[in-house]
């Protein structure tokens, strides 16, 4: 597991260690780290470190004074850097000081030269900083070119929602001390590469957690010696519609291609889901589409009062149940429905279908608003995004960064959901299917797109769920390299 905490977790977590080692101890530790880091990638960047040039942006609070401290260590290993005091007043003593005896300049003012720097260090706010950066800095940070290491997080996103409300820093690379928080995962695009460095912490429960490739392969289901269709999970697919039966399709071909178990499809897109998927058993409604272990409805399957019937069908069950797309739509008429079940029951919206669900727009707070809505219903929350965040009803959180948008394709929910139906009737737990769904579904549309190179390109939903198998082989192969 990824573990991340909130400032509050990390600042608490800091506190005995501040007590028990000498005064600036803690900092020079992640000073150290932050120094390192910035070393290889200018290796990285240039080929070099000595003679290379590094602009430290300062801030008045801790982040300024590690930015300072790591900005003397590398004076020492023969690098020119420049420190910019936003406030020369309020700079951190000590770490400016053994910069000035390292031999490093330091302009005062944000109307300071930044020098013609191959890197940037953001030390101007820290974890206690709220809000966008403010019009001086925001000015500094406008005549930055150079990449930008952050330290820490970048300045001017909330450490804990990963928000931005104005100015704010993109980096290239981050440099976390002693825990991940979660702006690392929610504000990936903000921090870039993230770089955790270890300073003797011990932050005890996380706040929210990510499974790694490694464990999602080692949980895929996979058939055994005993197995057979039935034991690896017969999963129903309420979904596509006269009017939308590539919905249909595109749900049940992700369900039929994430596990070897059956797939029961019920809906009026059956011609269309059989031509294409003939390994589907189909039938007309909920009632009599035969033995399932869970449910997935909603994706293209209208709004209609035949809808709203299949819906009430399926939650009737003591079944697990996805509630995706239009039965979304349907669920935000009436609460009710989901009220009380006994059986897991899975919300998948995006943004706009959880502020009809709720009244709210969750971008201000994606995990705080998730976990309101877990609780409030009693029921697990997927709410999608570059950042997938996933909540349980007592407050577990899993989150999973996509690390790309190649999935922010028409229909691309509609795999989602047949992936993540098909893993909930393989047994596993509803939180834990979502996490390892969104997990593959990403890769896949990483593969499709290409975009761990320069080739990139935008996919349909179609090539997304043709990758989906060798999705899964490398989630596999990772689980198998580690064993």
């Amino acid at each position: 597991m990824r573990d991340y905490y909130t400032a509050d977790q990390v600042r608490a977590a800091e506190a005995p260690l501040l007590a028990a080692l000498p005064d600036g101890a803690l900092m020079r530790r992640a000073a150290y780290g932050l120094a390192r880091v910035t070393a290889a990638e200018l290796r990285s960047r240039t080929g070099g470190v000595a003679g290379r040039r590094v602009t430290l942006l300062v801030g008045s609070g801790d982040n300024g004074g590690d930015a300072l401290w790591a900005g003397a260590m590398l004076r020492r290993r023969g690098v020119a850097v420049r420190a910019v005091l936003l406030d020369p007043d309020r700079a951190h003593r000590a770490g400016l000081a053994a910069l000035r005896a390292a031999g490093g300049r330091v302009a005062g003012g944000p109307d300071a030269e930044l020098g013609e720097p191959d890197l940037v260090l953001d030390g101007i706010v820290g974890i206690s900083g709220r809000g966008p950066l403010r019009p001086p800095a925001a000015a500094l940070l406008g005549r930055v070119a150079a990449p930008i290491i952050a330290v820490d997080l970048p300045s001017g996103v909330d450490p804990d929602t990963g928000a931005t409300s104005g100015p704010a820093v993109t980096a290239q690379v981050t440099v976390s001390f002693g825990a991940l928080k979660p702006v690392h995962a929610l504000a990936a695009p903000r921090c870039g590469r993230v770089e955790l460095v270890d300073i003797g912490l011990a932050p005890g429960t996380a706040s929210t957690r990510a499974l790694t490739a490694a464990e999602v392969g080692a949980r895929w289901p996979v058939p055994g010696p005993t197995d057979d269709k039935y034991t690896q999970g017969v999963v129903g697919v309420v979904a596509g519609s006269a009017r939308y039966p590539g919905a249909g399709m595109l749900c049940a071909g992700a369900a039929v291609t994430a596990t070897s178990g059956l797939v029961r499809y019920a809906g009026a897109a059956a011609p269309q889901v059989l031509s294409r998927w003939p390994e589907v058993v189909a039938a007309e409604r909920v009632g009599v589409a035969g033995r399932v272990q869970a449910w997935v409805v909603g994706p293209g399957a209208g709004t209609d009062e035949a809808a709203l019937t299949e819906l009430r069908a399926a939650l009737a069950t003591d079944l697990p149940v996805l509630v995706d797309a239009d039965a979304l739509t349907l669920l935000a008429a009436d609460p009710a429905l989901v009220a009380g079940r006994s059986a897991p029951t899975l919300l998948t919206p995006h943004a706009g279908e959880f502020a009809r669900l709720t009244g709210v727009d969750p971008a201000s707070d994606r995990l705080g608003a998730t976990r309101r809505l877990a609780s409030d219903w009693g029921v697990t929350v997927l709410l999608k995004g570059r950042c997938t965040v996933i909540a349980e009803p007592r407050g577990r959180v899993l989150v999973n960064d996509a690390v790309g948008s190649a999935a922010a394709t028409p229909g691309s929910g509609d795999v989602l959901a047949g992936i993540v139906g098909a893993l909930m009737a393989s047994g596993l737990e509803t939180a834990t299917a979502a996490a390892m769904g969104a997990r593959a579904h990403a890769l896949a549309a990483n593969l499709a797109a290409g975009e761990r190179s320069v080739t990139a390109a935008p996919i349909s939903a179609g090539a997304l769920l043709s990758q989906l198998r060798a999705a899964v082989r490398i989630l596999r192969a990772q689980h198998a390299d580690r064993t």
